[in-house]
């Protein structure tokens, strides 16, 4: 089972903790029609306790904004990294989000024993690794990496909200509401969608091409 790009948590399970440093890993941006999908690694400093860590879902935009400055100034190391709208289209979400994760975890600059995975998947890592099922709410670590991959990718939708404002990525963060079916409808598809997915896909079969 190790020649594959990812398994199942029940394929892999752990009954013993690896000593050394535990890196959290949870990613943003699995289910929106357009953008990178975003992953987030972190090692927490136990020393530097970091008050408030909770999933990012359940936080205000404020709120994370403020834990995502605290996250990167505490924790002993921090890594963010994306899959590109190419990369997801070219090998699937579920492989490019996994391909983000290894490349966060790669970035950190301590290597981690062990790797919580927010989930029930696990990419190839070279460190141990465990998923947790719910972990962005349960563990602390896990938590923070959900916080910087949910804030990375917010701003970067507010970035090209800028480019493209017809499509409203500010508002929406790129997932599949009914103004940004109506939009898609109206101005077709820009380069920051995923031709992989189907509502995009009908847009672009429509109209030939990508604005």
């Amino acid at each position: 089972m190790r020649s594959r790009r990812f398994l199942r948590a029940e394929q892999a399970p752990l009954d013993w903790d690896a000593p050394g440093l535990i890196a959290g890993v949870d990613e943003a941006g699995r289910g929106p029609l357009a953008g990178p999908v975003v992953a987030a690694a972190v090692i927490l400093d136990p020393r530097r306790p970091i008050d408030g860590l909770a999933d990012s879902k359940k936080l205000t935009a404020r709120r994370r904004e403020q834990l995502y400055e605290t996250i990167l100034a505490q924790a002993l190391c921090c890594s963010i990294a994306e899959a590109t709208v190419e990369e997801i289209d070219r090998l699937n979400i579920l492989q490019a989000t996994m391909l983000a994760m290894q490349r966060a975890v790669a970035g950190l600059r301590l290597p981690p024993a062990k790797v919580l995975v927010d989930g029930n998947r696990l990419p190839t890592l070279a460190a141990r690794a465990e998923a947790v099922i719910g972990g962005d709410a349960t563990v602390p670590a896990i938590s923070a990496a959900s916080i910087l991959a949910k804030v990375h990718r917010d701003r970067w939708c507010a970035e090209v909200d800028a480019r493209w404002p017809q499509y409203g990525f500010a508002t929406h963060k790129g997932y599949g509401t009914a103004a940004h079916l109506a939009a898609l409808r109206t101005h077709g598809a820009c380069e920051q969608h995923r031709s992989s997915f189907a509502p995009v896909a009908r847009v672009l079969a429509g109209a030939g091409g990508a604005a």
